[in-house]
């Protein structure tokens, strides 16, 4: 069964000018159920995260400052939100849900968290609307449970991964694959184990190529026996905020591939939505719900 992390809180109220992007949480499951892809008793509702796994990945100066909710004023300008006791909690919950999501696809083959994504959450500070860096969080519950032994970050956000870098860099276990806007956000590029910087205006055709040639080489390489999917649909033409110029099908045909590689190879998957900034709603929650259309139809 494809199971999909997602709770109420993932909808958490923001001040007006945050709220747009937010909607889609509570959209994408909703047309799922609609459409009959999915049902209720795919669902699940993840438990907060214990401090102990949080301390895994981030500093404890840090998450004391989160969880006191002591963060100076330039240290949450640069989160992009207001910080707020209940985002704090949601954070805590989409990376449980990311764990959690991390030992259902090892025993399905893939499950999925309709939040999550949060790549930007560095060791000791958070950055561009993530504080929790929820796949880095997973990915060293499964190594300190030894429930991996090689790890792949498959990153196709338009955004690069900076967070996860800067976690993972002295990681050997965990290789970090970050396919991006060369010329996006972050201007400051960190140094992923492999980064890929895509040109603006990039179509689908150059989009799709690089990571037909990329993807089996990297699993050839590094021999994972786990993969993290970010699947950030601001890679699509009609984005705000992307740059790139890819299609709605193109973003389906780039799921499709990362999917089948993982089915090709027998690699367990973990998906995070990531990033989605369309103008219009439907062209976001489309193009989110293709991916968990594909895991459904591929995987069960």
């Amino acid at each position: 069964m494809l199971k999909i992390a997602y709770d109420s809180i993932y909808q958490h109220p923001l001040p007006k000018g945050h709220r747009f992007p937010m909607i889609k949480y509570e959209l994408i499951p909703g047309q799922l159920i609609y459409e009959g892809t999915i049902t209720e008793a795919n669902l699940f509702s993840p438990e907060p995260l214990d401090e102990a796994t949080i301390l895994t990945t981030h500093d404890a100066e840090y998450w004391q400052k989160l969880k006191n909710l002591t963060l100076t004023p330039k240290e949450i300008r640069v989160t992009g939100f207001p910080l707020s006791a209940e985002l704090v909690q949601r954070e805590i919950m989409i990376a449980k849900g990311t764990i959690d999501c991390a030992l259902y696809a090892q025993k399905f083959g893939v499950a999925m968290n309709v939040a999550g994504g949060t790549h930007h959450a560095f060791t000791n500070r958070g950055e561009g609307f993530c504080l929790l860096n929820d796949i880095a969080i997973a990915a060293n519950y499964l190594l300190n449970n030894n429930l991996a032994r090689s790890i792949l970050v498959v990153d196709l956000d338009v955004h690069q991964g900076n967070g996860t870098a800067e976690i993972f860099q002295n990681e050997n276990r965990v290789f970090t694959f970050s396919m991006h806007g060369a010329n996006n956000y972050p201007l400051r590029k960190e140094r992923s184990d492999l980064d890929i910087g895509l040109p603006d205006k990039a179509n689908d055709q150059l989009f799709l190529s690089t990571l037909y040639d990329t993807l089996p080489r990297l699993i050839d390489k590094v021999e994972p026996d786990f993969i993290f999917y970010l699947s950030g649909v601001d890679i699509l033409e009609t984005d705000k905020l992307g740059r790139l110029s890819v299609s709605i099908e193109g973003c389906k045909q780039r799921d499709k591939f990362v999917f089948d590689q993982c089915l090709k190879n027998e690699i367990p998957v973990s998906v995070s939505m990531g990033g989605g900034y369309s103008p219009r709603i439907a062209h976001i929650i489309d193009a989110h719900a293709n991916t968990f259309r594909l895991a459904q139809e591929l995987f069960f």
